[in-house]
């Protein structure tokens, strides 16, 4: 590697000291470092849906921060295919490999080409407002559909390939992909998928029967959702949400069509443990 791009969350980094060491550190190793300072609030990182500012020929980029850090650094880059390894400034950081402890044994590792590269599946949502316009946007590990005001139950039906599953009252439906089973997809009593798999999997959101359980649909299947209204004619009050970050208000007669994105995430692996040890380890401590 060559040209190193430093992704970094100002918040984590509010004085950006590790911003700085690894730019120094790298340099010295004849290096060329770049630097992209990610926006402090979320409504402004949730308009960073592009590749403004980055440079087409980095070959590494490091981010700083968190999970959240993470998933937004990969959609804001999903058209450049830059291979993304997080150094964790945040809690648990399920989705960065880096601790500071071993910083700088890493950032040699890196420099040495002593990793290994593994390619994500992202989704792609579109969604079609009865006015006639469209939004859309991009996930890495999730799309949520849910409600955002009062404690209602949301009436919603799903069609897959242009063909009626089923009809849902539930608080939400989650649209996972592998990388994103693990997280709000298996609170919600899904299943784990292999990260490298491409799978697309319903998950509903304590839906309101006893017999609604996850759904596991290829990656070249096409998912649409569509909001009816409440009970007795009322508003509903519902969001989709992508990552966790990115939101757009839905209304009755909204619909969303969700789909396996052109584009994709590229991740550095330094851990040479398989996915089934570490998931063995997880279980362990639970």
């Amino acid at each position: 590697m060559k040209h190193f791009l430093i992704y970094t969350n100002k918040h984590k980094d509010k004085e950006l000291c590790t911003t700085m060491h690894i730019c120094n550190y790298l340099e010295e190793k004849g290096q060329r470092v770049s630097v992209k300072i990610e926006a402090a609030d979320w409504k402004d990182r949730a308009s960073q849906e592009k590749e403004a500012d980055i440079p087409t020929d980095v070959d590494c980029m490091l981010v700083l921060g968190g999970d959240g850090t993470v998933l937004q650094a990969a959609r804001e880059t999903k058209a450049l295919h830059i291979p993304i390894i997080g150094v964790n400034l945040g809690t648990l950081g399920y989705m960065t490999q880096i601790e500071l402890v071993n910083l700088e044994e890493a950032l040699d590792r890196l420099i040495a080409g002593d990793y290994e590269q593994e390619c994500r599946m992202m989704l792609n949502g579109r969604i079609l407002l009865q006015s006639g316009e469209q939004k859309e946007g991009w996930a890495l590990n999730d799309i949520v559909i849910a409600r955002s005001g009062s404690l209602q139950i949301i009436r919603f039906r799903i069609y897959v390939n242009g063909q009626f599953l089923n009809n849902y009252n539930a608080d939400g439906v989650i649209v996972t992909t592998p990388t994103g089973s693990t997280g709000y997809n298996l609170s919600a009593g899904g299943p784990i998928i292999e990260p490298k798999a491409e799978l697309i999997m319903l998950t509903p959101i304590c839906p309101h029967t006893l017999n609604q359980r996850s759904i596991v649909l290829s990656s070249q299947d096409v998912i649409e959702i569509e909001i009816f209204e409440g009970k007795e004619g009322q508003i509903q009050t519902v969001e989709a949400s992508f990552d966790g970050n990115h939101t757009i208000a839905l209304s009755a007669g909204d619909r969303i069509r969700i789909v396996k994105s052109q584009e994709s995430a590229e991740f550095i692996q330094l851990n040479r443990e398989s996915f089934l040890e570490v998931l063995h380890k997880k279980m362990r401590e639970s």
